[in-house]
């Protein structure tokens, strides 16, 4: 592998393994998970963010869903125009992951909107007017059994693991109306960029106080609207190999088929969704044979699961907002806006150095 595209140190991957169980803990508690003092988490995690190799930013939680449209969206370009397709689908705030699979079609975009009225704006009008693109299929997703932030990798032990545990009295998602303001909605395009920017830093963009914005974000997660997770480039990472897999399961068995599925350390996104198939599986693998064991692996503990078709990833060219090299490096971010109509341009954030310190900033704690 070329020198600039070096794998991850063990190290590095403790460090994200830590901040995907606690994306915003402080140094202090992470380095005594990592058995290392304050200021070398926080230079770890400097250099990680300044390359691009690491990332924490706040997502869709696990609650928003019963409220948004997601679907997969399978689009068919001209030939040679893929790549063009993708540069201007990832200036889209509503493509929050674009990738570029080698099987039937060319692009498998996961589109988010904030209802089927503007999905159907999204994938009938706006998408077919892409230059380059010919066909979009479009499968509504109906459930989601789990998604990428819910993805860990094996890099702790158990006593470090335990030590990371959210602590007692915690966020806990509950029930609650859904009530997303336009400030809630200007947070979040802050976390999207910088999942770990302290109350302060956010509060002055905004031009508020810190305690109005520590307040609402604590409402959003104890409502389960948002979550925050650590991503990595993966195939620096030792996870090389992304796979979807499209499946049919008799509809009485898909919620045990789906729960099951979930469990797997491999499977990052599991979805009912609508089409000739009715469940996507999107997992992360060691290399290229273990695609054939990961499928034979389910297929016998599932037998009335039939797989129909998988693609392996060429590239992804975004993921959850974060535009990505060729190594899964993060090189800006259009923050998601599934609030917005359509059509609606987001202004890209490039990413810049991040600054190393000791402890995070207030409020990150």
């Amino acid at each position: 592998m070329q020198e600039d595209a070096a794998l991850l140190s063990e190290e590095d991957l403790a460090l994200v393994h830590a901040l995907q169980l606690r994306p915003r803990a402080s140094w202090t508690v992470l380095g005594q998970a990592l058995g290392v003092d304050p200021v070398t988490v926080a230079r770890r995690w400097s250099r990680l963010a300044r390359r691009g190799e690491a990332w924490i930013l706040g997502s869709p939680g696990p609650l928003l869903f019963d409220h948004i449209c997601v679907a997969f969206v399978e689009v068919e370009c001209a030939v040679g125009s893929a790549a063009a397709v993708a540069r201007e689908l990832s200036g889209h705030a509503h493509a929050l992951t674009i990738e570029r699979p080698a099987g039937s079609h060319d692009l498998l975009v996961t589109v988010s909107t904030r209802d089927l009225l503007a999905m159907s704006r999204y994938t009938l009008d706006q998408l077919p007017a892409v230059a380059g693109v010919t066909a979009v299929r479009t499968r509504i997703v109906t459930h989601m059994f789990t998604e990428g932030g819910s993805w860990r990798i094996a890099a702790l032990d158990p006593g470090q693991r335990a030590q990371l545990a959210e602590p007692p009295g915690g966020p806990r998602a509950r029930r609650g109306p859904l009530d997303i303001s336009a400030f809630d909605r200007a947070i979040l395009g802050r976390l999207a960029v910088d999942g770990r920017a302290s109350y302060q830093a956010v509060a002055t963009a905004l031009d508020t106080s810190a305690s109005t914005v520590k307040r609402r974000i604590d409402r959003l997660g104890d409502l389960g609207l948002i979550t925050f997770r650590c991503d990595f480039a993966r195939p620096l990472g030792g996870w090389p190999v992304s796979v979807t897999f499209w499946a049919r399961v008799p509809p009485a068995d898909l919620p045990e088929v789906g729960q099951a599925l979930v469990r797997y350390p491999e499977v990052r996104n599991c979805a009912a969704i609508s089409g000739p198939y009715n469940l996507i599986l999107e997992v992360s693998l060691h290399s290229l044979p273990d695609v054939l064991r990961f499928e034979t692996q389910v297929a016998t503990r599932h037998p009335s699961l039939d797989i129909v078709d998988r693609a392996v990833i060429l590239r992804q060219d975004k993921l959850l907002g974060h535009l990505l090299d060729p190594h899964g490096r993060s090189l800006g971010v259009v923050p998601a806006d599934l609030w917005s109509a359509p059509g609606t341009t987001t202004r890209e954030h490039r990413r810049v150095p991040a600054p190393a310190a000791a402890e995070p900033p207030a409020g990150v704690r």
